[in-house]
């Protein structure tokens, strides 16, 4: 052990395949992280501008997505970089960073989805007392619960692994600071650090699809006890967009976290967390904005008054 060293930087591998495939895919993740950024700040911008917008389901909207914005930008100008080879290079303190906010903000939108079922559940089930019940004082209670517990959770994560010792490899065949690819690079005992990770991902992802999964079980039942189709139809459109954000998110993130391993998943993991942090953030606002009435009334009178 004394002829070992602590490993001071990494390299990230990113995709295989020749320069020009290299370069086309840096085009597109380019092209697609300016259209994220540009549609979420579109949607933050519009539901402020408003004021028939000022409802509890839009400031979810709003929170999530200013974390759509930060949870692609902590990974794809990384990414494009790996891609041209311009920086394949990253030091052991970014790396620990990147990964703390990438799974603190994958956790918050796990939580934030959560807590806009629970929305959508008092709305459509308790409409007569949803005022009184989605306050503004709870409203921001909710937000900044989700917000904590996402941050609190991985915090504990990144200050174990950050504890780990990195001797002998330091090659990376991601295109990020990935938690599973640093435990298994480190050459202590990673026992704590699994076992930890282990409850985390239980905590966050269990515990925010049973909330998800329930409210949207009584909003079902409450919908199909509504008489009349068009009642129904209404019913179900205040709800559509969440529950297709919801059904790729969640349908996403348990296909990477809860599957047998396989010694040939490796690109298909990456195939999966290039959909969670690059596509997934750009449909969100294009999902709100087509699939809700009220959001394009709100554009069609912004670009009007323009």
């Amino acid at each position: 052990m004394g002829n070992h060293t602590n490993v001071q930087e990494f390299i990230l591998l990113g995709f295989p395949g020749t320069w020009y495939f290299h370069f086309s895919l840096s085009v597109v993740f380019s092209v697609m992280y300016a259209l994220t950024v540009i549609g979420n700040v579109s949607i933050i911008a519009l539901v402020w501008t408003a004021a028939r917008l000022h409802t509890p389901m839009y400031y979810f909207l709003c929170n999530l997505s200013f974390l759509e914005i930060w949870y692609t930008t902590t990974c794809v100008p990384k990414a494009v970089g790996v891609l041209l080879g311009n920086s394949q290079t990253i030091s052991f303190t970014v790396c620990i960073l990147q990964l703390f906010l990438i799974f603190s903000l994958g956790s918050t939108e796990c939580f934030l989805l959560a807590v806009m079922a629970y929305d959508r559940y008092l709305a459509i089930c308790h409409p007569l007392r949803y005022s009184s019940l989605m306050s503004n004082t709870f409203c921001t209670q909710l937000a900044c619960a989700a917000w904590l517990s996402g941050f609190l959770g991985i915090s504990l994560m990144a200050f174990l692994i950050s504890r780990l010792s990195f001797c002998g490899p330091n090659i990376i065949n991601h295109f990020f600071c990935d938690m599973d690819s640093l435990i298994a690079l480190s050459c202590t005992d990673t026992s704590l650090v699994e076992l930890a990770e282990f409850f985390v991902s239980i905590i966050v992802v269990v515990a925010s699809c049973a909330v998800t999964l329930i409210s949207y079980i009584y909003i079902i039942s409450t919908i199909l006890k509504i008489r009349s189709t068009q009642g129904r139809r209404k019913a179900f459109s205040t709800c559509s967009a969440h529950l297709s954000v919801v059904t790729i998110w969640f349908g996403s993130t348990i296909f990477l976290y809860v599957k047998p391993s396989a010694p040939n998943s490796l690109d298909m993991n990456k195939l999966i967390n290039s959909f969670n942090t690059i596509i997934t953030p750009l449909l969100n606002p294009f999902i709100y904005t087509l699939r809700n009435k009220e959001v394009k009334r709100a554009l069609s009178k912004a670009f009007r008054r323009m």
